[in-house]
C-alpha cells in the first residue's frame, strides 16, 4: 500500500477533509502527530495497566496476614499466590483472541467488571480453595486486560510514539503498585488483610463508567473487522482526533485473518514461539521477586506493614525501570535495551538473594532488582507491539502473554518448593534469576525484520 504522501501533512488540511481514495487511515494515524483523544487513550489504558498491577499484588500484599490466620506453610501459599497468575495465563489467550473478533473494547469493559466482581468476592473467602478460586477468577479479567490495552496502545498511537506509548502503558503496573502498595501498608498497619481487597474492589468498579465513558473501538480493528457501520464509526473518530476522514475502507484482503493459527505460519512462528518462551522465562523472574518479598522480609523479623513498604519500594524501582525504557526508546533501538535489561536483571535478582546489613539495604536492592526485571517487562510489551499486525495483534500479544504466564504462575510455586526443601534464599535467587537470562538469549535470536506492526 503506498505510503501517504508529505505534502499531506503540512498542517492546512482540516477535519472533514477526504483523504485520497488509496489511503489506509491506519497509516494516516501512523504518519500524523498525536491528538488529544489519542492521548487519553494512552492514559486510560496506564490506568488500566495500574490497576492490574495492585489487583495481582494484592495478595502479595495480603500473604502474611493470610498465613498467620490460616496457618498456611510456604508451599501451600506459592500455590495461592500463583492462582491469579494460572487465570492470567488463560484470560491472556482466549479473551486476547476473542478481542481479535469481537472488538478491544467490549473485552476490555468485561474484563474491568471480572476483576471488580473477583476483588469484591476475595475478602469474603474462608480457606485456601475458595481464596484459590477467587484469585483464579480475577486473573482471567486481568489477563484479558493486558492483551487488550497493549493492542489499544499500538493501534491508537503514531509510529513515533508507539514504542514509548506501549512502554509507558506498561508503567503502569509497577505505578499502581506503588500507589496501592502504599495504601495497603496504611491498611495492614491499621486494619487487616481483606481491607487490601476491599480498596481494589472499590478502583476497579470506579473505572468501570470511566473506561466505558472514554474508551472507543480502535480504528485499527474496525477496519481489520468492518462492521456494518464501520466507516461512518472510523470517521468520527478521525474527526475527534483532527484528522482528515477516508472516503471509503481500505481493502483487507492480503491482511493475515483473526485467527490463532496464522500465529504459527513461517512468517510469524519463529517470532511467536521465542516471544512466548522469552516471556514465560523472565517473567518467572520477575514475579520470583514480587511474590515472596513480602513474605521473606516478615520471616527476618520485620512486620507485615514493613514488608509491603518493602514491595513498594521494588515497584518504585520499576516504575523507574519502565519510564526510563520508554524515554530511550525514542534514542535507541529497542532489542538491545530489552537485552542489557534482562542481562542487569540476572545479577540484581542474584544480589537479592545475599544477605543485607539492615532494611536499608534491603530496599535499595530490592528496588535495582525491581528497576531492571520490570524495564524487561516492558521491552516484552513493546516488542509485542512490534511484532504483530493488527489483525492479530491482541490474540498474538495474549498468547505470547497467555502461555508466558505459566512462567509466572510457576516462578513462585518453584520457589516455594525449593525453600521448602530446605534451599536458602541466595540458592534460590540464584536459580530464578537464570529466567532473565535465557529470555536474553531469546530476544538476541529474533528476527531482524519483525512484520510491520499495522
Amino acid at each position: 500500500m503506498p505510503r501517504i504522501s508529505e505534502s499531506l501533512f503540512d498542517g492546512q488540511e482540516r477535519p472533514g477533509i477526504a483523504l485520497p481514495l488509496d489511503h489506509d487511515p491506519r497509516r494516516l494515524l501512523d504518519e500524523r502527530p498525536m491528538g488529544r483523544l489519542q492521548w487519553t487513550v494512552v492514559v486510560l489504558c496506564v490506568l488500566l495497566n495500574a490497576l492490574d498491577g495492585f489487583d495481582v499484588l494484592s495478595i502479595s500484599f495480603a500473604s502474611p496476614g493470610i498465613a498467620k490466620d490460616w496457618g498456611v506453610d510456604r508451599a501451600a501459599l506459592g500455590l495461592v499466590l500463583s492462582m491469579e497468575l494460572i487465570g492470567m495465563a488463560i484470560g491472556s489467550v482466549l479473551l486476547g483472541g476473542l478481542a481479535d473478533r469481537v472488538g478491544r473494547r467490549g473485552v476490555t469493559l468485561g474484563c474491568l467488571a471480572t476483576m471488580s466482581l473477583g476483588m469484591a468476592a476475595a475478602p469474603f473467602v474462608w480457606d485456601v480453595p475458595s481464596l484459590s478460586l477467587v484469585r483464579l477468577v480475577t486473573g482471567l479479567g486481568i489477563g484479558g486486560m493486558l492483551a487488550c490495552t497493549n493492542a489499544m496502545v499500538a493501534e491508537f498511537t503514531n509510529r513515533r510514539n508507539r514504542y514509548l506509548a506501549v512502554a509507558l502503558m506498561a508503567a503502569g503496573y509497577p505505578l499502581g503498585a506503588v500507589l496501592g502498595g502504599s495504601v495497603a501498608s496504611v491498611l495492614l498497619a491499621s486494619g487487616g488483610w481483606r481491607d487490601v481487597f476491599i480498596f481494589g474492589a472499590a478502583c476497579s468498579a470506579l473505572c468501570l463508567p470511566l473506561t466505558a465513558l472514554l474508551l472507543p473501538e480502535s480504528i485499527g480493528f474496525l477496519v481489520a473487522k468492518p462492521p456494518k457501520d464501520a466507516l461512518a464509526r472510523i470517521n468520527r473518530l478521525l474527526v475527534r482526533m483532527g484528522h482528515p476522514v477516508a472516503p471509503r475502507l481500505p481493502s483487507v484482503v492480503d491482511q493475515p485473518r483473526a485467527a490463532m493459527s496464522e500465529l504459527f505460519k513461517p512468517g510469524l512462528l519463529r517470532t511467536t514461539l521465542l516471544l512466548t518462551a522469552g516471556y514465560f522465562a523472565h517473567i518467572m523472574t520477575f514475579y520470583f521477586i514480587l511474590k515472596w518479598i513480602p513474605k521473606l522480609v516478615v520471616d527476618m523479623g520485620y512486620a507485615p506493614s514493613t514488608a509491603g513498604g518493602v514491595l513498594v519500594w521494588a515497584n518504585v524501582g520499576g516504575l523507574t525501570g519502565a519510564v526510563l525504557l520508554s524515554v530511550l526508546t525514542l534514542r535507541f533501538p529497542l532489542r538491545p535495551l530489552v537485552i542489557t535489561a534482562m542481562l542487569a536483571s540476572v545479577v540484581m535478582v542474584s544480589v537479592f538473594g545475599r544477605p543485607h546489613a539492615d532494611l536499608f539495604e534491603l530496599r535499595l536492592v530490592a528496588a535495582v532488582a525491581g528497576f531492571c526485571t520490570n524495564a524487561g517487562v516492558v521491552g516484552f510489551y513493546a516488542l509485542l507491539a512490534q511484532a504483530f499486525p493488527t489483525p492479530v495483534r491482541a490474540g498474538g500479544t495474549g498468547f505470547a502473554i497467555g502461555v508466558g504466564r505459566g512462567g509466572a504462575a510457576l516462578g513462585p510455586v518453584v520457589a516455594g518448593l525449593m525453600f521448602a526443601q530446605g534451599f536458602g534464599l541466595f540458592v534460590v535467587a540464584c536459580c530464578m534469576a537464570a529466567g532473565s537470562l535465557l529470555a536474553a538469549l531469546a530476544v538476541l535470536a529474533l528476527p531482524s525484520r519483525p512484520v510491520e506492526a499495522r
